[in-house]
């Protein structure tokens, strides 16, 4: 066993870790490094966790963690990429539902938990703790349970509202938070149970209003509230670690999501509170594509126009992920650099399906982080590209958020292909995004639409080039 001092600092060691982890995510070019910090600092956590005083059957702890790593590295090497944002979600929601089976548990017996008196009665501290820490994780196992059939299509990814909606929600947290002061003033076990029970049912309320379209938002809120709730659990074991792991998470999930808001034209408290304020009449509803000419062409067309430009940006969507041709595309940049063409990719902050999706697609096939440019740095850019590629993206490239107001995306920033000299599209066919909308990009004169799954096409541009 470590002395109380020596576990201290080695939660001081971990926490920093911790840190250094959030860091080096930060960047594409240091993700690998951060990952690496992330698991040496939880590693050293759980360690010094299991020398705690107290833990005493080994057997049990050893066959769960066996179980759970089985389980857990299987599905990480099957997972394909286009599955990532529900599996971020799934996490999310075992997260919470950690918190929730911890909360009850200490509430079952908070005497083993430390939090009690030789009585029994729990500590007034320990109750707001613990109503803190059920409530969230609640909200977070059932929400990020929404999220996750959103994402795989179990559930439709159009908003779910009817009347009265707000006001439910309102009454509902209301009663979720007079239970939750109850509970703290005497400990009642009824006032426990609702407060669960509304945080459970409250989960599922915030997120089925919520569109297709603001998924990766959610995704990263979800992301915040997991690491509160372990925070909050955090407390009520006495933990500090988790407390800081937990609040770091936390934060830094909250300030991602105030990004992709910002990025998307959304309010964040509106994304909080399901949608709270939002024009029912600006949903996300799927619009009927009309019958309007468009020009399309073959790979050999598209060849064409590449090799005689001087430079072309990239745009790469959640259609590059589900065709799996990122490695393909790479090798048709290669052969296009070396011809003396510049090219680059131009990522949106809310591309694909989660936060960063993008930017893990194009890493796993090695692309030079140096030619891969943000929304902001890659704009100004464009009025001076002779070719813009997109490549299964819909919605983040729709000149409909600058042009009309009537849209749910209207004044979202988006990547401005349309001041290119040319835009090349790759995509199945002229169905709507993910928000649902149909896109005047695909309509434009300047624009060639190439109908083809985005593996099949690049590899015959690149076949027509070679």
């Amino acid at each position: 066993m470590l002395s109380a001092n020596m576990t201290e600092l080695a939660y001081l060691v971990a926490s920093i870790l911790v840190i250094l982890a959030l860091k080096g995510l930060s960047s594409p070019e240091t993700s690998r490094r951060g990952n690496m910090f992330g698991m040496l600092g939880m590693g050293i956590a759980v360690f010094v966790t299991l020398q705690l005083d107290g833990i005493e059957n080994y057997t049990w702890i050893a066959v769960a963690i066996g179980v759970g790593a089985i389980i857990g590295g299987t599905a990480a090497k099957r997972v394909p990429m286009t599955s990532m944002p529900e599996t971020v979600a799934f996490m999310h929601a075992l997260v919470g539902l950690a918190a929730v089976l911890i909360a009850v548990s200490a509430f079952l017996n908070p005497v083993a938990y430390g939090i009690a008196d030789t009585h029994g009665v729990m500590h007034t501290a320990s109750r707001i703790e613990l109503f803190l820490g059920t409530f969230i994780g609640a909200i977070t196992f059932t929400a990020s349970l929404i999220a996750f059939g959103k994402l795989k299509g179990f559930v439709s990814g159009n908003p779910v509202t009817f009347s009265g909606q707000h006001l439910l929600n309102l009454i509902l947290g209301i009663v979720m938070f007079g239970a939750g002061i109850v509970f703290c003033m005497n400990e009642s076990s009824t006032a426990f149970l609702m407060m669960l029970s509304v945080a459970l049912v409250l989960g599922v309320l915030l997120i089925i209003p919520i569109g297709g379209a603001d998924m990766p938002v959610i995704v990263s809120m979800l992301n915040s509230y997991s690491g509160w709730a372990a925070a909050g659990i955090g407390f009520t074991l006495g933990n500090n670690m988790l407390i800081v792991a937990g609040a770091l998470v936390g934060s830094s999930g909250a300030i991602l999501s105030y990004i992709m808001c910002k990025a998307m034209n959304r309010s964040l408290f509106n994304v909080l509170l399901g949608g709270f304020g939002s024009d029912a009449s600006a949903s996300t509803s799927s619009a009927a594509v009309g019958e309007r000419p468009v020009k399309s062409g073959s790979a050999e067309d598209a060849a064409f126009l590449l090799t005689n430009a001087r430079s072309v940006v990239i745009i790469p969507g959640y259609g590059l992920a589900v065709a799996r041709a990122q490695h393909v595309l790479k090798e048709l940049v290669e052969v296009l650099q070396a011809k003396g063409v510049k090219v680059r990719f131009a990522i949106h902050p809310v591309a694909g399906r989660m936060p960063g999706h993008m930017n893990v697609l194009l890493a796993e096939a090695d692309v030079p982080y140096d030619i891969v440019e943000e929304m902001d740095e890659i704009n100004p850019e464009f009025s001076d590209t002779d070719v813009a590629l997109v490549i299964g993206a819909n919605d983040v490239v729709n000149p409909a958020a600058k042009t009309d107001s009537s849209s749910p995306i209207y004044g979202m920033p988006i990547l401005e292909v349309t001041k290119a000299e040319h835009v090349l599209v790759i995509k199945r066919s002229l169905s709507v995004g993910y928000a649902g909308l149909d896109n005047d990009l695909f309509y434009m004169d300047k624009t060639m639409m190439i109908f083809d799954d985005a593996k099949k096409a690049c590899e015959a541009m690149l076949h027509a080039i070679e």
